[in-house]
């Protein structure tokens, strides 16, 4: 019960089709198997529904919210209704973000209308979340921010816009901390490497043509640890350790969960 008594707002809760569990998800459910009341955000409430009814199973306490990350006044509004539901808000994770899915491409072939799509999605969602939670946490002079960023800030990665997106969050994430430690709030961002998740695998061999078989496989290949991808889990416990008392004097982190991969690119 590291989280007991902590209110965390998840916002990504929900997940892209496909087999296996999102990181949003497992989040969420290791969040509320720790205790915390959460508020779960989706633009797809069916899928933050889902996740929060997983959780209800499991005994959590877990509320459905729709938004839109792209629209700033519904982040806002999540972030209003976790006050008003509990009083305050502990943690905001924010786990959202769009690559190939979206469009992605390499510098030849990058259109304006998907860089500017993937950018209001991985970045300014986040901006705007920690825009509205951080004033409260500062009045409560506690608080953590959990970004999800990835390796591919750091290492080889061929489509511009997620890379400089989820590099740019990394940034971010540590002109928060820096901003607001003397307010008692803590950031730090997650890097995570090749995963088993629905959006990395299953986006993949659609967009591909690939089975998902064969998408996997690839990637486990290039996993330095055992040959094979993290899980959700892998994320969730990650953002469990950072969110919790445990942490206490980490902020400013990037914190890979990879498997190795930035090891093996120095």
């Amino acid at each position: 019960m590291r989280l007991a008594g902590k209110i965390a707002i998840v916002v990504g809760a929900g997940q892209s089709p496909g087999e296996g569990l999102g990181n949003g998800r497992a989040t969420v459910l290791r969040f509320a198997q720790e205790g915390a009341r959460v508020l779960a955000v989706d633009r797809d409430l069916a899928s933050a529904e889902e996740t929060a009814g997983l959780a209800a199973k499991d005994g959590g306490a877990c509320v459905a919210f729709a938004a839109d990350v792209t629209q700033e006044r519904t982040l806002a509004a999540a972030v209003a209704e976790a006050r008003r539901r509990w009083g305050r808000v502990d943690i905001l994770h924010y786990n959202v973000g769009v690559s190939i899915g979206a469009g992605d491409a390499p510098l030849a072939e990058i259109s304006e209308a998907v860089f500017d799509r993937i950018c209001a999605i991985n970045l300014r969602g986040a901006v705007m979340a920690a825009k509205h939670a951080v004033p409260v946490m500062r009045e409560q002079r506690s608080g953590v921010i959990l970004n999800v960023s990835s390796v591919a800030a750091w290492e080889h990665y061929p489509y511009v816009a997620y890379k400089a997106t989820k590099a740019a969050m990394i940034a971010f994430t540590q002109q928060v901390a820096i901003q607001n430690a003397e307010f008692g709030i803590r950031a730090n961002v997650i890097l995570p490497g090749l995963m088993d998740t629905p959006m990395a695998v299953d986006t993949r061999a659609r967009v591909s043509g690939k089975s998902r078989a064969e998408i996997a496989a690839q990637r486990d290949a290039r996993v330095p640890l055992r040959h094979r991808m993290g899980t959700a889990w892998d994320v969730a416990n990650a953002a469990l350790f950072l969110a919790s008392d445990e942490a206490n004097f980490i902020t400013g982190v990037a914190l890979p969960v990879d498997g190795g991969a930035l090891v093996r690119i120095g």
